[in-house]
């Protein structure tokens, strides 16, 4: 076995850098091809300010990095407001429109502050000044910390923030210095502000599973607790939205009675619960019509998500005629024109804006060239190990192809996420360079019930991959995959389950990718964010000082000696998910085994970001480098 973090820290070697080829295609078609999905201008649905619905603000790539956007729909003039070198991931605006509010951390390390400047931008010269007055008896970074959560009124501002220390909810009145109204070592953050901004709707974890959070309502006032509801262990709430009505006490809550996501209304004042009876097979969220009679819902099932309205009064559910394809976030505007953006893997991303009358258009067209379209996926469903279903997966496959197929699993981050149909110029790259895609959404994922995505508490990473082998497995018996040409591949969660599944399944991968992997569970523990502390205690059960055995089982660096296939390692410098600490505890043991002459073949790219990129070139370098990497070990 090898040993942990103590004795690996501190010893720095120089590892084989990742090789990153200028092309990758010698067809310049298909070079062409794959290069412009990614480079192709994209956006992400606007938001509008309450007050001032031609005020908008959203995020694109058009500059070649991830940057925030002014757009002022009365006169159609477009301002690129931020411009920094990691990119910048959040924004918002004021009510009133006035002032445009985006978050400021350092080199895409999450950790920082809200920054406030006027909607039309600045002076020259002049720089955003922090949004919130900090504590009149505060040090002044005192409002520094992870995001948790941001609600802005036109009196009232109420700011989550975590840190080591724990989570905090502040609120700043009528432009005073913001007050500490909540505090807890916990996982806490905030929810939901009402209309009139009376009441604040805050999600907590103070029983000491923020998987399954309780709410709690705050009077802004004075910051008092005026209601409480939890569901008990294993079943968690979300406070999702009030209505934009003054008085309206209304709170929509997310809960998981029934063993799936689905929605209530819990009226504030009076402590009644309505839950919503909807007919409909998967998972629920949604949002307020402006006027309050209706919710737009969002349901999620089998890897595809659809709209729609849901009428309060009579209980007539209305699926809204979307555009084909798969639907990402929608919000509904003051007139009821429902805006959009949905995709799917053979069509492009698109932001779209439906009537009240039916009629559906594009709502913003970037400038530039399309994206290139893909191949569609299909749906396999495998029988789960664990007995509690089956397995989902999504299988896209090189036109005209012989099989079976050099095959890559992909492995999606989270746990809390899953693979769906929508487009992604990364997987469209991996088909056109001759290998099959399957994305597994193993237990763990959401999408597919409470008891699915909790199944894997108590035992993390083993079975998820058991899910992975099953489906693997089915995926050689169909003579899709080819056994001896099967790579591994997944980013966040999925690059953990990547190193995991190279030491404990090593018969099966033929190469293994893994992008900001938790690579030694003790240190990253030690040293990742308290929000994913606090997930991960809530996962295993414990912390490695109480469950040093389960930590140890589910580190990939135990299993590292059992490594016998190629691996190539992304990491960010400045990642506080999964800190780079814990990444050279395990590239230090590849070099120690490399050293030993054991034949450890391995390459690292590090890349100066964190938990991932936001600017498009290093994006495109990651991917370049994951299939030429992936060439090299199966195909030459």
């Amino acid at each position: 076995m090898t040993q942990h973090s103590e004795a690996l820290d501190h010893r720095p070697s120089t590892h084989p850098a990742a090789e990153v080829p200028d092309q990758l295609f010698d067809d310049p078609e298909r070079e062409h091809r794959w290069r412009a999905r990614f480079t192709a201008p994209r956006i992400g649905l606007p938001d509008w300010a309450r007050d001032a619905p031609d005020r908008c603000v959203y995020p694109s790539n058009s500059s070649g990095t991830w940057e925030i956007y002014a757009w002022d729909r009365a006169t159609d003039q477009h301002r690129q407001v931020t411009d920094r070198p990691a990119g910048t991931h959040s924004a918002t605006l004021t009510p009133d429109g006035a002032k445009l509010w985006w978050f400021a951390d350092t080199d895409g390390d999450e950790f920082g502050h809200w920054v406030a400047e006027p909607f039309a931008g600045l002076p020259t010269g002049d720089g955003p000044e922090p949004a919130v007055p900090l504590p009149s008896d505060g040090a002044e970074d005192s409002l520094d910390g992870y995001p948790a959560g941001l609600e802005i009124g036109h009196r009232v501002v109420a700011l989550g923030t975590a840190t080591d220390d724990g989570s905090r909810v502040w609120l700043s009145r009528d432009g005073k210095p913001a007050e500490l109204v909540y505090e807890h070592a916990e996982d806490a953050g905030v929810g939901a502000l009402s209309h009139d901004e009376t009441l604040l709707a805050i999600s907590h974890s103070e029983h000491g599973d923020s998987r399954h959070p309780a709410l709690r309502v705050l009077r802004t006032e004075d910051g008092a607790a005026v209601a409480e509801l939890s569901d008990g262990p294993g079943r968690g709430l979300s406070a999702l939205d009030f209505p934009d009505l003054d008085g309206d006490t209304r709170l929509l809550v997310g809960h998981e009675r029934r063993g799936r996501d689905e929605l209530l209304i819990w009226d504030v004042a009076t402590g009644s619960q309505t839950e919503l009876i909807i007919d409909l097979p998967g998972e629920l969220t949604g949002g307020f019509y402006p006027d309050g009679t209706a919710l737009l819902v969002v349901h999620t099932h089998a890897a595809r998500s659809t709209l729609h309205r849901y009428d309060l009064g009579s209980g007539l559910l209305e699926a809204l005629d979307t555009a084909p394809g798969c639907v990402g976030s929608a919000s509904v505007r003051p007139d009821g024109t429902v805006e959009y953006g949905c995709s799917s893997a053979a069509n492009p991303p698109s932001i779209r804006a439906l009537s009240p009358d039916g009629s559906d258009r594009e709502l913003i067209t970037p400038a530039g060239e399309r994206a290139p379209g893909s191949v569609p996926v299909t749906d396999a469903w495998v029988p789960s190990p664990g007995g509690t279903g089956p397995v989902h997966a999504l299988i896209s496959v090189p036109e005209k192809a012989p099989q079976p197929l050099p095959t890559v699993f992909v492995l999606h981050g989270g746990p809390h996420a899953a693979d769906e149909d929508r487009f992604s110029a990364a997987r469209a790259a991996w088909v056109d360079a001759g290998f099959a895609v399957v994305e597994v959404n193993y237990r763990g994922s959401t999408g597919y019930g409470s008891d699915w995505r909790d199944a894997i508490e108590g035992n993390p990473g083993h079975t998820e991959l058991a899910d992975v082998a099953a489906v693997h497995d089915w995926c050689v018996e169909q003579g899709l995959a080819d056994q001896a040409r099967c790579v591994v591949n997944g980013w966040s969660w999925g690059g953990y389950l990547t190193l995991l599944a190279l030491g404990t399944q090593p018969e099966r991968w033929a190469a293994g990718i893994a992008g900001v992997p938790v690579a030694d569970y003790i240190s990253a523990y030690a040293d990742e964010m308290e929000q994913l502390r606090a997930f991960d205690r809530a996962l295993f059960g414990g912390s490695p000082q109480q469950l040093p055995e389960l930590y140890r089982l589910a580190s990939p660096l135990t299993s590292v000696d059992q490594l016998r296939a190629p691996v190539l390692v992304l990491a960010g410098e400045n990642d506080p998910r999964c800190p780079i600490r814990q990444v050279d505890n395990y590239l230090e043991a590849l070099a120690a085994r490399a050293r030993a002459g054991d034949g450890t073949d391995y390459q690292v790219l590090r890349f100066d970001a964190g938990h991932g990129s936001l600017v498009v070139a290093e994006t495109m370098r990651h991917t370049a480098a994951e299939i030429a990497f992936a060439r090299r070990a199966v195909l030459d």
